[in-house]
């Protein structure tokens, strides 16, 4: 079975957790709530890559006010259902010292990248670090200390994909999330 006959499958058997309208609700409320404490203020969005570009892309349609965009990569996934040790591909192009820093993710799942990204802007220079994640994974399994200052959505604690979230590297460009329970993946993104 080719990459893209098993992602049909794993489609076809996952439900819907959030469709496109309750997600858009959701990036409305989202954007409001960024623009209100932070759309003063030049913020700097940063995409954590490659999940966060999706959101990042949504927040932006809806931010009224002068921001700017650059990115970083870091990923503990690497295409796989499982996290491991954290990986960082590329730094922020821009200049992070001085400014307010908005790191925006797909999930916040465990929180170790969050968290690990929330450091090294602090190490960078910046002034503030704020975080908006489109879904809050529930569960008891969150690294010490980790939180989200901008949440849209929470999902269920079992493996949920699409709006930047991935599941075998495809679907990240589905407008709604939904989920999928496999063997040994009810506990990852």
């Amino acid at each position: 079975m080719s990459g893209a006959e098993r992602a049909q499958a794993l489609l076809a058997r996952a439900r819907v957790i959030h469709d496109a309208a309750a997600v858009a609700r959701a990036l409305d409320a989202q954007a409001a709530a960024v623009a209100e404490a932070l759309g003063d203020q030049d913020p700097l969005v940063l995409a954590v890559m490659s999940g966060g570009m999706w959101p990042t892309v949504e927040l932006g349609r809806r931010f009224g006010f002068p921001h700017q965009v650059d990115y970083l990569h870091a990923t503990r996934y690497r295409g796989a259902r499982h996290g491991g040790t954290l990986e960082w591909r590329v730094s922020p192009r821009l200049a992070l010292s001085g400014r307010v820093v908005l790191v925006v993710d797909d999930i916040l799942d465990e929180g170790h990248t969050l968290a690990a990204v929330q450091a090294a802007c602090r190490r960078a220079g910046a002034r503030r670090v704020a975080t908006a994640v489109l879904a809050v994974k529930r569960h008891a399994r969150r690294a010490p200390g980790v939180t989200v200052d901008f949440p849209a959505l929470e999902v269920p604690d079992e493996y949920v994909f699409g709006c930047g979230m991935d599941i075998d590297e495809y679907w990240r460009h589905l407008p709604a999330i939904y989920a999928v329970a496999a063997a040994g993946d009810e506990h990852e993104r």
